[in-house]
This record gives structure tokens, C-alpha cells and sequence, in this order.
């Protein structure tokens, strides 16, 4: 008689709660596809770091699996999504073709959506997205960071570690960029003119950390595309494409910004963009807005017409000259150009046609540097590790400089390029570019 009252008042309550709620749940259809077949270990950082199986793809993908079932527990899954970089390079080498890039999309919105995180965390995590997506922010912050440098304090809290403490504070502190004030308050014309006849109009994505703390990469792109004969649109809007939202889980705020995104720049022709992280999300739009009534087919036709700039110079002939950039560089693949979007060979193709460069590829050029997006601050741990694994590696091609086509990867090897007491300049692709268009030498 207990046990029958005991399975009444279970049926009373209704089944046992999951991890998982009903809205965009990891698909176990592609769950499903994974055969565990290790291919994923060798190219995954962090199981590269501590062999452990649930930091691997095949071991989240167990997780996810249990997420879906009644009676799972997020609270003792979420460190190991957590500890997940989304560098994708287990899409890259899995053999079934497991889409673990919306697996683990999918996970963190959940993981965002339903567990309460301590105060300290969700803190962290508003002050983080409340400055880096917002230009208008960091062109604030930009003269206090100059005066910090200036003033010498940088110089005591180095050379004494006073942070050492606050490991999230320290990695803020080590990537800040040194970038003057007066460049990270330019700004870009709204339209740059092609040279010659024009090939078509394309809209440049500015970003948010980018048009700040990289302006002269918006700057070079600009040029480079006018001189190979497109006219570029570069509208104010968007403030952020979402990207940074995206692979953090903030779901409501990525379909905000990939709406103002589609609005400001669908008119036009293509849509250009030269930091990997964003043009991997804005590929997505199709995917990530497939149930928003009226936007489904709008976000679907403006992916498709997303590029990367070096892709999309890469299919075209070339009509600028070149002039010789004599070089040695290393060529860093950014997770999300090389994984995400699958591009190689383009950025390759590009800077093999500038005379003179001679182009080095380091060891292990699959794992991921550990900037991805904002892991770098919030596991200052393995990104530590993997930042100085990959300077290592950079360094030991005996190169002149670095090249890479992702913002957060070039604060990240910078910062450790510097800390292992062997600074090099890090470049994106588009800056050797515009040098061999132009002429003009290369900055320091």
C-alpha cells in the first residue's frame, strides 16, 4: 500500500526534472551521429592538457546525452561544458561529421538559461559583456588604459605580480592592448570608393573590439578591397554582431545583435568580415534564427553571403600590384577561420602572393591558442597553458612576426609572446596586404 501511494504522489508531481528545458535542447539526432571513436582526443585542447574524458568532445557529448534524460543534474555537469573552448577543432577531425559547434552552442544557452551561477561569476560575466560588446565603452576606457601605461603602474604590477591573487583580474590586465588613445577613438569612413571599375558592394563588419583596439585592421581591409575594385559600406551599426554572446550562451542578446546586424548590412552585395569569431557566428544567423517568424529566410539569405575577407579576396584575381614585403612570418590558423568556417587555404593563398614573405607554419597549428572569445578570462588557467604552448611553437619556427586573422588570438599571443620575454609583432592578413599594395613598411 506504501509503495502504491508512493507512485501516486510521484504521478501528482509530474516526471523528474532534467537538466535540459524544451527550448533548443542539444538535438539528440546529432547526438547520435558520434561513434566515440577517440578521432577528436588528440585535437582537443583541453583534453590535450588533463586526459580527462569528460573534457573531451566524445565525453560532453555523454553529458549532453544524460542532460536530455529525467533526473540529470546540470549543477554537476556545466564545469566540464564550462571548461570547453569551442575551438571546433573536433569538427575538423571527427570522421562521422558530429556538428559538436551546435551541440555545444545549444548546451551553453541551456547551461546560461538554468543554472544560477555564484554572484562573484554572474558579476564577472555581466561587467565582461557590458564592456567588450560595447564600442563606445572601450573608446571610454581606452585613454585610462593609455595613462596606466604611461604612468608606470603597468610596469609595478608586472614586475611585482600584484595579481597574482586574482588570476581573472591579472588575465584582464595582461591582455589590454596598448593601443594609443588617439587610434582607438579613429574612426572609419562610412564608404571607402573602389579603385578602377567596381566588382560590387560589400558591407564591412567594424565589430566591437575590433574598430577599438584594431582599428587599423578595419582600416587596412577597407583599402585593400577598394584597391582589388569593391566599394565598401561601413555603417556605424551594428555595435557587436553577437559572436562573443553566441559562444558564451547568451542566447536572447545573440538573436538582438544578429538582427540589428542583418538590418544594417543586408543591402548590400556581400558582407565582408575580418575577425574569425564573427564571421563563424554570422554564418549561424540561418541556423540561430530558423524559428523567428520573419527572419528565418531573411537571416538564411544574408548568411549566405557572408565571407571572410581573406576568402573572399582569395576568389578573385588580384589587380593591385605587389610590391615585396621581405618577412619571415608564422601563420596561426584562428579556431573559428580554420575549424569553424574550414578556411585554410585562402588566408594562405594571400599572403604566398606577397613577394617577399616568406610564410612558417608552427607545430600543432590545430589546437586553439585559448583566447576563444572570453575563455581566456574566465579559465585563465588552461589559457595560460595553451597561450604559452602556442608562443612556444611560434617562436620555435624562427619567425619575424605573427600572422593571424582573429582579434582575440592577437591579444592572446601577444600577451604571451611578451611573457616568455620574447615579443613579436602580431599582424592580420590584410595588414601584409595593404603593406605590398602600398609600400609603406609594416608597423612596428
Amino acid at each position: 500500500m506504501a509503495g502504491l501511494w508512493s507512485r501516486a504522489a510521484r504521478a501528482r508531481e509530474g516526471p523528474p526534472p532534467r537538466a535540459f528545458d524544451d527550448h533548443h535542447p542539444p538535438a539528440r539526432d546529432l547526438i547520435d551521429v558520434c561513434v566515440h571513436c577517440g578521432f577528436c582526443l588528440p585535437t582537443c585542447p583541453t583534453y590535450v592538457l588533463w586526459g580527462e574524458e569528460m573534457d573531451s568532445p566524445r565525453g560532453r557529448i555523454v553529458l549532453m546525452r544524460h542532460g536530455l534524460e529525467e533526473g540529470s543534474d546540470l549543477g554537476e555537469m556545466a564545469v566540464h561544458f564550462d571548461r570547453c573552448l569551442g575551438c571546433m577543432a573536433c569538427v575538423t577531425a571527427c570522421p562521422s561529421g558530429v556538428r559538436y559547434d551546435r551541440l555545444i552552442e545549444a548546451t551553453r544557452a541551456q547551461v546560461e538559461r538554468n543554472l544560477r551561477r555564484p554572484l562573484a561569476e554572474r558579476a564577472l560575466r555581466r561587467l565582461v559583456f557590458g564592456l567588450l560588446t560595447h564600442p563606445g565603452r572601450l573608446r571610454a576606457l581606452a585613454p585610462l588604459l593609455a595613462a596606466y601605461r604611461r604612468s608606470g603602474a603597468r610596469a609595478l604590477v608586472r614586475g611585482r605580480d600584484l595579481l597574482r591573487r586574482w588570476p581573472r583580474l591579472r588575465a584582464m590586465e595582461r591582455l589590454a592592448p596598448p593601443v594609443p588613445a588617439r587610434a582607438a577613438l579613429a574612426h572609419l569612413p562610412a564608404r571607402v570608393r573602389a579603385r578602377g571599375p567596381a566588382r560590387g558592394r560589400v558591407g564591412l563588419l567594424q565589430g566591437c573590439v575590433q574598430r577599438v583596439f584594431f582599428h587599423r585592421v578595419n582600416e587596412a581591409t577597407a583599402r585593400v578591397l577598394a584597391a582589388e575594385g569593391f566599394e565598401v559600406e561601413a555603417p556605424g551599426a551594428p555595435r557587436c554582431c553577437g559572436a562573443l554572446a553566441l559562444h558564451a550562451g547568451q542566447e536572447e542578446e545573440t538573436v538582438a545583435l544578429a538582427r540589428e546586424t542583418i538590418r544594417a548590412l543586408e543591402g548590400c552585395d556581400l558582407v565582408v568580415v575580418n575577425a574569425a569569431g564573427c564571421g563563424s557566428a554570422m554564418k549561424e544567423y540561418g541556423a540561430l534564427l530558423k524559428d523567428e517568424p520573419g527572419w528565418a529566410e531573411r537571416a538564411r539569405r544574408f548568411s549566405e553571403r557572408v565571407r571572410d575577407v581573406t576568402e573572399l579576396l582569395a576568389s578573385v584575381e588580384p589587380r593591385a600590384a605587389r610590391r615585396p614585403v621581405p618577412l619571415r612570418a608564422a601563420y596561426h590558423d584562428a579556431c573559428h577561420l580554420a575549424h569553424a568556417q574550414g578556411l585554410r587555404r585562402e588566408p594562405r593563398e594571400l599572403l604566398r602572393s606577397v613577394p617577399g614573405l616568406e610564410l612558417l607554419e608552427p607545430a600543432e597549428w590545430e589546437l586553439c591558442c585559448g583566447s576563444a572569445g572570453i575563455y581566456n578570462i574566465l579559465q585563465p588557467g588552461a589559457a595560460e597553458e595553451l597561450g604559452t604552448r602556442k608562443a612556444r611553437n611560434l617562436l620555435a619556427t624562427g619567425a619575424q612576426a605573427v600572422v593571424a586573422a582573429n582579434p582575440g588570438c592577437a591579444l592572446q599571443l601577444a600577451a604571451h609572446l611578451e611573457a616568455l620575454g620574447r615579443p613579436l609583432p602580431v599582424y592580420h592578413p590584410v595588414e601584409v596586404l595593404e603593406a605590398s599594395i602600398t609600400g609603406r613598411p609594416l608597423r612596428g
